[in-house]
C-alpha cells in the first residue's frame, strides 16, 4: 500500500484542531498537530486553519516562524492548505470590527465581512478545479462570513505566461466573494470542510491524495 502522507496541522494555540485532524485522518493522511517549525517545514502537507480572529492568530504565527515556513514551502512547490482564518491571513490585510491586521501577503487583497450570513454557502465549481469538480451547488459550512470580494492576482495575470491560472471558487448566489483558491501548491478555503459533510470530506480526500510522501533521504534540510 502507498505510504500515508504526513500532514501537519499548525498549532497556533487559538483553536481546537481535533475535528480537523480527525477529518484529515479519515481522508487518508497521517496527521500531527504541532507548533514545531521543523516538522511543519518537512511535512508532505501543511495546514493552517482555525476559526479565531486574525488579530489573535497572526502574532502567534509570526512567533512560530510560520511566515518563513510558508514562504519556503511554496518556493519549493510544497503543499499548503489554508482554512478559515488560515485563508484570511494569506491575503494582505484582514479587517475585523474596523481594525486591520496585516496578513502574510501571499496574495494581494483585503479580507472583510461579506453580505452572506454565517452558516452555509453553495459553490460554483468549475470543471478545472482539482478539489471542487463535480461539486457544483454543494453546500459548505461558512462559520465566519469574511472573505475577499475579489482576487486581484487574476486582474494582472499575463496572457503570454505558461503558468497555470489560479482557480477561484465563487458562491452560486448573487453575493460575490472568494470561497476558495487553488493556486499551485497554495490552496485556501474560506469554508470549513471538516464540518461540511460529504462534500467537505471529498475536498479533503482530494487534497490529501494530491500529496506525494517524501522518502526520508529526500526530505529537505
Amino acid at each position: 500500500m502507498p505510504a500515508q502522507p504526513l500532514v501537519v496541522v499548525l498549532d497556533h494555540g487559538a483553536d481546537d484542531h481535533g475535528p480537523l485532524a480527525q477529518a484529515l485522518t479519515t481522508a487518508g493522511a497521517r496527521v500531527e498537530v504541532t507548533a514545531d517549525k521543523r516538522t511543519a517545514l518537512v511535512a508532505d502537507g501543511l495546514v493552517i486553519a482555525g476559526r479565531a480572529r486574525a488579530a489573535d492568530v497572526m502574532p502567534a504565527l509570526r512567533r512560530l516562524g510560520a511566515d518563513q515556513v510558508v514562504d519556503r514551502r511554496l518556493a519549493g512547490g510544497r503543499a499548503v492548505l489554508a482554512i478559515g482564518v488560515g485563508m484570511h491571513v494569506m491575503f494582505t490585510d484582514v479587517v475585523e470590527d474596523g481594525a486591520v491586521t496585516e496578513g502574510l501577503g501571499e496574495w494581494a487583497g483585503v479580507v472583510d465581512s461579506v453580505g452572506t450570513p454565517p452558516g452555509e454557502v453553495a459553490v460554483q465549481a468549475p470543471s478545472r478545479s482539482a478539489l471542487f469538480d463535480g461539486l457544483d451547488g454543494a453546500r459548505f459550512h461558512l462559520p465566519d462570513a469574511r472573505a475577499p470580494r475579489t482576487f486581484p492576482l487574476l486582474d494582472d495575470w499575463p496572457a503570454d505566461t505558461r503558468l497555470v491560472v489560479p482557480v477561484v471558487i465563487w458562491p452560486s448566489g448573487d453575493e460575490r466573494f472568494v470561497v476558495a483558491v487553488e493556486n499551485g501548491p497554495l490552496v485556501a478555503l474560506a469554508v470549513h470542510p471538516e464540518s461540511s459533510g460529504e462534500a467537505g470530506a471529498t475536498v479533503l480526500a482530494r487534497w490529501v491524495s494530491s500529496l506525494s510522501p517524501l522518502a526520508p533521504s529526500t526530505s529537505p534540510e
